[in-house]
C-alpha cells in the first residue's frame, strides 16, 4: 500500500470531487489517501513548505511551485462565469478603492492576482488577507471597505447587504477570451511520473463516479461546507466542476498559459523552465 498525503478544501466543489477516491467507492489499487481538508490559501502555504503529496492549490501559488511540483491533468477547477467578485456596501468604483482596505482571500489566491492583473495598483493598496468565508461579513460590518469574494459567496453576497462592484472573471474572459483559470490540482515530481499518473487517473475516476452519483456524496458535502442549502451547494458544484475538471484540453491550456505569462510579466511570480504539467 503507498499512502499519499491529499489536501483539498472542504469547499463543495472539492468534496464532491474527492468524495470516491477517499470513501473507497473507486479501485485505487495500491494507493491510499490520506486527505486533509484546509482552505485553499492554507493548502497553498503548505505547498510552499513541501508539506503535501497532493494537493488542491490556486493556480496563482502554483506560479511560485512549478519547479517542485506539476500539475495534474483532472480536479481542476476552470471555467466561465466563475470568477472572483469585488464587493462593497457602497457605489464605488475600482480606482476608489485603491487607496481603501480591501480584503482578500489569501495572498496566493488566484482572486488576489486577477486583482493585480486588473489594476497594479492594488499590489500597494491597503490590502487585508482574511478567511474567505469571513470577508462579507467584515465588509458588511465596514472593518474593511470592500472584499474579493470566491467560492460559495458568489451566491450569498446580497443576502450581507453588498452590491457587485466588478466580476473579475467577467473581465479576464473579455480581456482573453479564455475561461477563467481559479485552482489545480498538483502533485510532488519526486512521485515519479508512473505515481503520478497513477493518483491523476484516480481522480478522473473519482469526478465521473460524482457525476453518475450525485445524491451518494451529498452527507459528507454538508459535513464540511459553509453553506448548507441545497441551492448554493448544487449552484457551487454545476459552476466549479465541469469538463475542464476532467481534462483541461487544449482551451485550458491556452487559459493556464496565459495567465502565468501575464503574472510573469508583471513580476507577480517568477519565470520557470519548467513543465506545467508532468511529461
Amino acid at each position: 500500500m503507498k499512502n499519499i498525503s491529499l489536501g483539498y478544501s472542504p469547499c463543495p466543489n472539492d468534496t464532491f470531487i474527492f468524495y470516491a477516491l477517499t470513501h473507497s467507492k473507486i479501485n485505487t489499487g495500491v494507493l491510499h489517501f490520506n486527505e486533509v481538508l484546509l482552505d485553499v490559501e492554507t493548502l497553498n502555504q503548505k505547498a510552499l513548505n513541501a508539506e503535501l503529496d497532493v494537493t488542491k492549490i490556486s493556480y496563482a501559488a502554483f506560479g511560485h511551485l512549478r519547479r517542485d511540483y506539476c500539475l495534474l491533468r483532472s480536479g481542476g477547477a476552470l471555467g466561465s462565469g466563475c470568477g472572483p467578485l469585488v464587493v462593497s456596501k457602497h457605489a464605488y468604483e475600482m480606482e476608489d478603492l485603491r487607496d481603501k482596505r480591501v480584503a482578500i482571500p489569501g495572498n496566493l489566491t488566484t482572486a488576489f492576482l486577477l486583482l493585480q492583473l486588473y489594476d497594479n495598483a492594488f499590489r500597494s493598496s491597503r490590502i487585508v488577507s482574511l478567511p474567505f468565508h469571513e470577508i462579507m461579513q467584515a465588509v458588511s460590518k465596514g472593518d474593511v471597505d470592500a472584499g474579493v469574494i470566491i467560492h460559495e459567496s458568489r451566491f450569498t453576497y446580497h443576502s450581507y447587504g453588498l452590491n457587485e462592484i466588478i466580476d473579475l472573471g467577467d473581465w479576464w474572459e473579455k480581456e482573453t477570451g479564455l475561461p477563467i483559470p481559479l485552482g489545480g490540482i498538483i502533485a510532488r515530481r519526486s512521485l515519479g511520473k508512473n505515481l503520478i499518473k497513477q493518483i491523476d487517473d484516480s481522480i478522473k475516476l473519482s469526478i465521473l463516479y460524482a457525476f453518475d452519483n450525485r445524491q451518494t456524496p451529498v452527507d459528507y458535502i454538508k459535513q464540511h461546507s459553509q453553506e448548507l442549502s441545497d441551492d448554493v451547494i448544487n449552484q457551487h458544484i454545476n459552476l466549479y466542476v465541469n469538463d475542464f475538471s476532467v481534462d483541461p484540453g487544449e482551451e485550458g491550456e491556452k487559459a493556464l498559459s496565459e495567465l502565468f505569462a501575464r503574472a510573469e510579466e508583471a513580476k507577480i511570480i517568477p519565470k520557470s523552465n519548467n513543465s506545467v504539467f508532468i511529461s
